[in-house]
């Protein structure tokens, strides 16, 4: 497959990673950054909380890791995104992303998330400003509409390449499915057929076939993996080496392999919050990678006693090494 022309640069890879609220953390982002050079997006970032200048929304910020990240901001105010858009540019950020996909309650009873799919005026007066505030791409991430009756994601398209947007990730479900049901890939190929933009495609692309018959149905120009590299960190890399040089690698890392990964992702969590949020978040981080173990249910009730580096050493020679 060709390189894909986004914004001022080329990428070399067709695959993304998704962001993820509670995942894609800088700890997450550098493990799935050892497999390649992927583009990725951080956390779902709220505006006003930029503007705010919270602590733990500056941390959820952190792009050090490389140019390839990129800040995702949801918010209603076109204003409040287009200031925190600036903050985010100059913390470093090469790369934004709005959002308009989030289906959570919180998100959408703010009218922010995949509820702006309701309203196109307002999501074309918050793109335009974003797009005007910052001197990089800025991206869009949505739905296919805000449910079955209302599937607007090729009108928003439009919209989205008139106001400047570099790309578009559509998910193939609407607010209402949430993440119930099968994505629609299909509907995808219509947005596609709308702009000149690249478009990826997003939702149930979890291995190489999934990402294949993706890429058949919708036309997309990427595909964007999210939940699953939960606990697989490396499916990005198979995918992209099939997609790219055919080369298809389906069995999953040796035990000593997958424990070696597991735990620096762990120690990467250690060295980038404090000790007791480490440790409450290594518990949910170990759960992916015990799925599929055959003493999971077990692993499960030993995660909630973690309280303890070593204790969290103990559950991942567990997983992988006993």
């Amino acid at each position: 497959m060709l390189d894909l022309v986004f914004g001022n640069m080329k990428l070399r890879s067709r695959v993304f990673l998704a962001p993820m609220a509670g995942v894609t953390d800088l700890p997450f982002r550098k493990i799935v950054r050892k497999f390649g050079n992927f583009m990725m997006y951080s956390e779902m970032v709220a505006s006003h909380a930029v503007i705010r200048d919270a602590k733990r929304t500056r941390k959820m910020m952190d792009v050090v890791d490389d140019e390839l990240t990129s800040i995702q901001l949801v918010g209603a105010d076109p204003k409040i995104m287009a200031e925190a858009a600036k903050v985010a540019h100059d913390l470093g950020a090469k790369f934004l992303d709005i959002n308009m996909g989030c289906p959570v309650k919180k998100i959408v009873k703010s009218e922010a998330g995949s509820a702006l799919m309701k309203n196109e005026g307002l999501a074309a007066e918050i793109m335009s400003s974003v797009v005007k505030a910052v001197p990089i791409p800025v991206t869009l991430k949505m739905r296919l509409g805000w449910d079955s009756e209302h599937k607007n994601a090729a009108d928003m398209a439009r919209i989205a390449q008139d106001s400047g947007i570099s790309m578009i990730t559509v998910h193939g479900r609407t607010r209402s499915q949430l993440y119930s049901g099968k994505a629609d890939w299909e509907a995808v190929a219509e947005v596609k057929r709308l702009v000149s933009i690249p478009v990826i495609v997003n939702g149930d692309i979890v291995d190489i076939d999934s990402a294949e018959m993706a890429l058949k149905e919708s036309g997309a120009d990427g595909v964007m993996i999210g939940r699953g590299a939960l606990g697989r960190p490396w499916i990005l890399k198979y995918i992209h080496d099939y997609l790219s040089l055919g080369n298809r690698l389906c069995t999953p890392p040796l035990a000593e392999v997958k424990y070696d990964i597991a735990v620096q992702h762990l120690e990467n969590m250690f060295e980038f919050y404090r000790s007791e949020t480490a440790i409450k978040l290594a518990r949910g981080v170990l759960i992916h990678y015990c799925k599929g173990n055959r003493e999971a249910t077990r692993l499960r009730r030993d995660m909630a006693t973690i309280d303890s580096v070593d204790k969290v050493h103990e559950v991942l020679r567990m997983i992988f090494l006993s």
